[in-house]
């Protein structure tokens, strides 16, 4: 029996087929802050992540089309570790 988290904070990053990155773009955009390229990060509520995983899963061809989802309790626990400079807006990327 495995436990039910309600997890709070997530990491997305995809890889997807050409024809179908701005459509998971803007589905990402719509729940959490663009962070690097298709590496996006925030806090989200349970129904959220659901609601965010179904409309990818709508999108996507799981053949071809890759997305992951980091999910955690809280955004403190973690800890991240940045190499180079984010040009984009000075927070670091989670290693």
């Amino acid at each position: 029996m495995s436990k039910n988290y309600n997890y709070n904070y997530a990491f997305v990053f995809y890889d997807v087929g050409e024809k179908r990155v701005q459509k998971v773009f803007k589905v990402c955009k719509k729940y959490f802050v663009h962070h690097q390229k298709s590496v996006f990060r925030g806090n989200i509520t349970p129904s959220n992540l659901l609601k965010m995983k179904k409309e990818i899963e709508r999108i996507i061809e799981p053949d071809e089309d890759f997305v992951t989802i980091i999910k955690l309790l809280n955004d403190s626990s973690f800890d991240e570790e940045t190499l180079g400079t984010n040009k984009k807006d000075g927070t670091s990327l989670f290693i």
